[in-house]
Parts: structure tokens; C-alpha cells; sequence
């Protein structure tokens, strides 16, 4: 087994190499505007940090979000592209996810990551390998009494100390987290996610509402 792990989904442009046994390489940049032009390079210094080329792949695992619609697609379009050109799988894997497990907590808590427009994208866990709720998007007053007394990890929980009192990090999601988790699940038999995004919501751009067809005559 060799995967590729990658995820745009936060600020965060993450990548690992998984051998089957453990990652053997890594790299992590936190750049919000800059997914499309760091994604490549790191793809390339993680495969020759580890002395491989990218024919070696077996498998692409690729974090699914929630997060925002342009850096989310940078990741899930590279990762098909790969998937199709190699003919190896593609994976997906909730970045929240990924998140929970590079936190390793013991009992009840809470991931958040940031989702702009004063919301977070969250969701709950009993423990680190355990997702009790569904991905959602919401304010975070909104969720208070939900989510009351509870540890909480992501950019999100501690952009709402409020909120979240007891959050703290990991701040975003690593490739490394992410590759771990797939690889622990893919060899449990667990089917992983298909590689499509979780958006949650509508993305910016809209139609103008006085938009006019133009037809040739």
C-alpha cells in the first residue's frame, strides 16, 4: 500500500505519503488564497522526500470537507486527476475527521473549523474515531447549548472562545491524521466515503437576478 493524502478544505494545504505501516512523509502550509499554486509543489516534495515516484501510488485518499467551494475543489479535482491518470482508487475522508483523530480525546467533544460569514462547520464525537452528528454549518451562538462544557478542537472552536471555552488545538487538519485514519479503516474493511465534496451550502457566486439571455438572430 502506498496512499496520497491531501486536503484543501481548510486554510491548511496538507499532504502525506502512508506506506501501509505509517506516513513516511509530510508537508503542511497554511495559506487560505494560495491552494491552487502550493498543492503540486508538495505533492512533489513529499514524493521525493520519500525517494518515489508518483507511479508507486496505490491510492488517493482525499478530504472531503465541509469547507469552503474554492479551496475545497482544488483538492478533490487533484485528487481525481490523479485517480484517473494513475487507474488507482480515490477515498474520500471527512476532514472533520481527520481532525477528531489527530486530536485523540477520550470521551464526548467537539470539532469545528472555520466557515466564514461568522458560522462554523462542526460536528460532534464520542471519541476520536466516533462522529455522532452530521456535518453542519451554523452560527455558533446558534449551538451553544448544544455543544455546552464540551472540549472542542479546529480554528473554529477557538475563533469562539465563547462558544467553545475549552478549545484548543489541533488547529487544522494534517494529511498525516488523515492518511492515518484511511489507512486504519481501509485495512479494517470500512468503506470509505466517495471523493465528493461536502459544501453544506451554496457557494458565493450567483446569477445576477436581471441576468438576460442573449440569443443569436
Amino acid at each position: 500500500m502506498l496512499l496520497l493524502a491531501l486536503d484543501t478544505a481548510t486554510p491548511a494545504v496538507t499532504v502525506a505519503l502512508h506506506d501501509g505501516d505509517d506516513v513516511i512523509a509530510s508537508s503542511s502550509q497554511v495559506d487560505a488564497r494560495r491552494h491552487g499554486e502550493l498543492l503540486l509543489p508538495a505533492i512533489d516534495r513529499v514524493l521525493a522526500e520519500a525517494g518515489l515516484k508518483v507511479d508507486a501510488l496505490t491510492g488517493i485518499v482525499v478530504g472531503i470537507g465541509p469547507g469552503p467551494y474554492t479551496g475545497l475543489r482544488v483538492g478533490l479535482m487533484t485528487a481525481d486527476a490523479f485517480g484517473l491518470a494513475l487507474g488507482v482508487p480515490v477515498h474520500g475522508v471527512c476532514t472533520l475527521d481527520g481532525l477528531a483523530y489527530a486530536a485523540d480525546l477520550e470521551g464526548p467533544f467537539v470539532v469545528a473549523t472555520d466557515a466564514r460569514r461568522k458560522e462554523v462547520y462542526w460536528a460532534r464525537y464520542a471519541d476520536s474515531r466516533t462522529r455522532l452528528t452530521d456535518p453542519a454549518v451554523d452560527r455558533p451562538a446558534d449551538i451553544a447549548g448544544r455543544v455546552a462544557g464540551l472540549p472542542a478542537v479546529g480554528a473554529g472552536a477557538l475563533l469562539y472562545p465563547e462558544t467553545f471555552p475549552r478549545a484548543h488545538e489541533p488547529e487544522y487538519v494534517t494529511a498525516a491524521a488523515l492518511a492515518r485514519l484511511a489507512a486504519e479503516r481501509l485495512a479494517a474493511g470500512v468503506e470509505l466515503p466517495a471523493p465528493r465534496p461536502l459544501y453544506l451550502r451554496r457557494p458565493d457566486a450567483q446569477v445576477p437576478k436581471n441576468y438576460k439571455v442573449v440569443t443569436p438572430k
